[in-house]
C-alpha cells in the first residue's frame, strides 16, 4: 500500500470519527433537553425507538456517562490518527514551495493539520449537532436511542469501573454523589421557564397570568379577598319575610349572613334556595332554614379554607380578626377569582376594578389589591399591614383621604375621585410608563 494511500484511508477514518463525535455530542444534549414527559407522549403513540429513548431517560447518569465515554475515545482516536495523516499529505506541497528546513517543515504540516482538524471537530463534531439536538431534541433522541443502547451495554463493564472509582474519590472529598440532573426546579425557576415560554409564544398571556396566579394563590391569606365589612349585605333575623324577600329581590345574591341587629352579632347564613317558594301570606319561617356560621381567622391561607369549604358545603365564611370582631366575609366566588379574576354573572352591575381611561391612565376601585395592581402595571408597591390601593394612600398620609387628594407612588400618581363616609371609593392612577400590554407581547 503506497503512503499517500494509506494517509487518504486514516483521513477517512478521521471523518468517521468527527461523525462519531457529531452522534454522541448530539445523543447527549438531546437527553437532556428532551422532557421525560414528552417521552411517555411518544411511547403512547407508539413513534419508532421512544420506549428505547425512555429506557436511556431512566437510566440518565449512565447514560450521559456512555456519551461522555463515547466523545472521549472519539477525540482521541481522532487526534491520534488524523493529524500524522494529514500532516505527512501537506508535507510535499510544503517542500514544493521551496521550504526545506525539516524543523520548518514539520511545524507547518503540524500548525495546517491540527487548526484544520480542530475547525472541523468543533464544527461538525460539537456545535452542529449540538445546536440541531437543542433545536429538535424529540428527533434527536429516537434516531439516536438504539445505537446509543447498544454502545451502552457494550461499554457497561467499563463505565461501571469508572463510575465506581469516581464516587470512591467523591466520598473522599467530602462531597455527595447525588445527581445534579435530580434536583428539583425551584419556584422561581419554574417562574422563569414560563416567561421563557411566554415570550417565545408557547404560552398565551391569557396561560401565563393563570399559571402565576396558581403559584400565588398558595401564599394567598384570607383577608386579600375578602368582602370588607363595610360592603357585606346581611339580613337582620328580627326582619319579616316580606323584607327578607325585598332585599333578595334588591341585592340578587345567593347567601345572606343573618345578624341580629348587625355583623357584630351573627346567627348564621341562609340560602335563597332555602326560601324558594316562600309566601308572605303562609305562616313559613324563613329563620328556620338559618345555617351555622362558619368562623376563620383573616389570617388563614385561602387554599385551607377551599379545603375547608369543600369538606363542610358551606361557601361563606366568617373573617375575625386579632381582636375577635368581623372584618369581612369570603365565599367561594372570592376564592376563585383570585386564579381566574373577575368573574360577573347575569345580576351583577358593578363597575369593573379597572377602567382605561386614556394612555397610562386608570380609573380604579379603591378596594383593589396593591397585589393586582402590581401584577396588571408591573409597579412594585408596598406596605405593612395595609393590603389595598386605598389603605396605601391613607398609610402614606396618615389620614381619611378627601376627594382631590394626591399621592405620588412608585411608578405612578393616585388621586381621589370618590369618597364615601370614611373609604375612598373611586381613584385615577397615572403611570409613569406604559404597562406591558401597552408595549406589545403576546396575544390572549
Amino acid at each position: 500500500m503506497t503512503p499517500w494511500l494509506y494517509d487518504l484511508i486514516m483521513i477517512f477514518f478521521a471523518g468517521l470519527l468527527v461523525l462519531i463525535n457529531g452522534f454522541f455530542v448530539g445523543a447527549e444534549f438531546a437527553l437532556v433537553k428532551i422532557r421525560e414527559s414528552r417521552i411517555e407522549e411518544m411511547v403512547e403513540e407508539r413513534r419508532p425507538f421512544a420506549s428505547t429513548a425512555g429506557w436511556l431517560v431512566e437510566r440518565l447518569d449512565a447514560s450521559l456517562s456512555a456519551c461522555q465515554l463515547g466523545i472521549t475515545m472519539a477525540s482521541l482516536g481522532l487526534g491520534w490518527i488524523a493529524e500524522p495523516a494529514v500532516a505527512h499529505l501537506l508535507r510535499p506541497l510544503i517542500v514544493s514551495a521551496g521550504i526545506t528546513s525539516e524543523i520548518l517543515v514539520h511545524g507547518i504540516a503540524f500548525t495546517i493539520a491540527f487548526t484544520t482538524i480542530t475547525a472541523f471537530h468543533l464544527v461538525i463534531g460539537e456545535q452542529a449537532p449540538k445546536i440541531a439536538a437543542l433545536r429538535r431534541p424529540e428527533t434527536a433522541v429516537l434516531w439516536s436511542a438504539m445505537p446509543l443502547k447498544i454502545f451502552y451495554y457494550l461499554s457497561y463493564p467499563f463505565m461501571a469501573a469508572l463510575n465506581s472509582t469516581t464516587a470512591f474519590l467523591l466520598r473522599k472529598a467530602g462531597i455527595q454523589g447525588a445527581s445534579e440532573h435530580e434536583i428539583p426546579h425551584s419556584e422561581e425557576e419554574i417562574r422563569a421557564l414560563l416567561m421563557q415560554a411566554h415570550i417565545a409564544g408557547e404560552l398565551s398571556r391569557s396561560e401565563h397570568r393563570l399559571i402565576n396566579a396558581v403559584f400565588e394563590f398558595d401564599e394567598l391569606i384570607c383577608r386579600r379577598v375578602m368582602l370588607p365589612r363595610a360592603d357585606v349585605v346581611y339580613l337582620d333575623a328580627n326582619d319579616s319575610l316580606a323584607n327578607i324577600l325585598a332585599i333578595f329581590n334588591q341585592t340578587k345574591h345567593t347567601r345572606y349572613p343573618v345578624c341580629d341587629g348587625s355583623l357584630d352579632k351573627i346567627v348564621g347564613v341562609v340560602h335563597i334556595k332555602d326560601l324558594i317558594g316562600s309566601s308572605c301570606e303562609t305562616d313559613f319561617d324563613w329563620r328556620s332554614v338559618i345555617r351555622s356560621p362558619q368562623y376563620v381567622p383573616e389570617t388563614m391561607p385561602v387554599r385551607r379554607l377551599l379545603r375547608q369549604f369543600q369538606s363542610t358545603r358551606q361557601h361563606l365564611a366568617f373573617l375575625v380578626d386579632e381582636y375577635g370582631m368581623v372584618s369581612g366575609i369570603v365565599t367561594l366566588d372570592n376564592i376563585l377569582e383570585a386564579i381566574i379574576g373577575p368573574v360577573e354573572d347575569e345580576f351583577d352591575d358593578e363597575q369593573p376594578a379597572i377602567i382605561s381611561e386614556g394612555p397610562q391612565v386608570y380609573q380604579i376601585s379603591g378596594n383593589t389589591s396593591m397585589d393586582e395592581i402590581n401584577q396588571r402595571f408591573a409597579l412594585k408597591l408596598e406596605a405593612h399591614d395595609v393590603d389595598t390601593i386605598a389603605g396605601l394612600m391613607m398609610a402614606r398620609t396618615d389620614k381619611l383621604l378627601v376627594p382631590g387628594e394626591r399621592v405620588e407612588l412608585p411608578g405612578a400618581t393616585a388621586e381621589v375621585l370618590e369618597v364615601k363616609g370614611p373609604r375612598a371609593t373611586r381613584i385615577r392612577l397615572t403611570l409613569s410608563e406604559p404597562p406591558p400590554d401597552q408595549k406589545g407581547g403576546k396575544h390572549d
